[in-house]
């Protein structure tokens, strides 16, 4: 029997992946201990690795494909095949400096640390900053400013840059959870389709994740004007219903449903319910 090679990042991605892959229909389990979870699709076989290892080693095909950051992508330098951006877990990669610094003022050299090396290495070569790197593993942010000038960092909100007295100069990009697979797994014709038949499943969960259905009646004289309140996929369902009515079906964005539902009321709709997809297949 074939077999896929599946790697998770361990730790801070993890949960929320585990969870992704279970509304997919394959489900992780783990113990906390081991880093070969058991998988309930037989055909497919998990490690936990760090998130920071991963690229490179689908890359060199030991694991036909995995999951980790875009920013450890672009470290890396990993030739993979970037097949579904999650959206998950979401980063800025940015510089930052303790407020009021001027890098350019300094009359000595910099000290730039990050944990992203030729990330940060590369922004020194742009900015053409006379400066020494050291490479920080974790907790980048308490360097400055009694041993670094500049940090090269990953930021979900800012706060934390905030809380130790540092600003950012410069947005580098911005990063979340990608999944990607060899070049070697997709020249294989069995993994390639194994790869694809997941990317459908999960994107198909993830599309289903901001929308949902509303369903309502109306009388016939307000079917027109509900309808014309109502956006979706393509356009609503509607069935007649035996005393003379209509019931009316349509996929919203979640975030539109409060004005929805009172654009309905105001519209002539009646019996509003609102329920959850777990997949969208287009």
């Amino acid at each position: 029997m074939q077999v896929l090679k599946i790697a998770l990042p361990k730790g801070r991605m993890q949960n929320n992946l585990v969870e992704l892959l279970a509304a997919a229909g394959i489900k992780v389990k783990t113990d906390g201990r081991s880093l070969r979870p058991q998988c309930s699709d037989v055909e497919i076989e998990i490690k936990l690795l760090k998130p920071q290892n991963i690229p490179s080693l689908v890359a060199l095909g030991a694991h036909d494909m995995g999951f980790s950051g875009y920013d450890w992508i672009v470290e890396s330098g990993a030739n993979v095949s970037d097949m579904l951006d999650t959206g998950l877990d979401p980063v800025s990669i940015v510089a930052a400096v303790p407020q009021g610094l001027d890098m350019n003022a300094l009359g000595r050299k910099a000290i730039v640390v990050s944990e992203y090396e030729n990330i940060a290495k590369r922004f020194i070569k742009r900015r053409g900053y006379d400066c020494e790197f050291v490479r920080s593993f974790g907790a980048t942010e308490a360097f400055p400013p009694e041993d670094a000038d500049m940090i090269i960092d990953n930021t979900a909100s800012g706060q934390t840059l905030k809380e130790n007295g540092l600003e950012v100069v410069e947005l580098l990009f911005s990063s979340s959870t990608r999944l990607f697979a060899s070049n070697a797994a997709l020249a294989d014709q069995w993994k390639a389709r194994k790869i694809e038949s997941i990317v459908t499943l999960i994107r198909s969960v993830l599309a289903a994740r901001d929308k949902c259905i509303l369903e309502m009646n109306c009388g016939e004289e307000a079917l027109k004007t509900v309808s014309a309140v109502l956006p979706c996929m393509r356009s609503p369902t509607i069935n007649r219903l035996l005393d003379g009515g209509y019931a009316v079906k349509s996929v919203v964005q979640r975030k539109d449903v409060a004005r929805i539902i009172t654009d309905l009321k105001i519209a002539g709709a009646t019996d509003i319910l609102q329920y959850e997809m777990s997949k969208v297949v287009p």
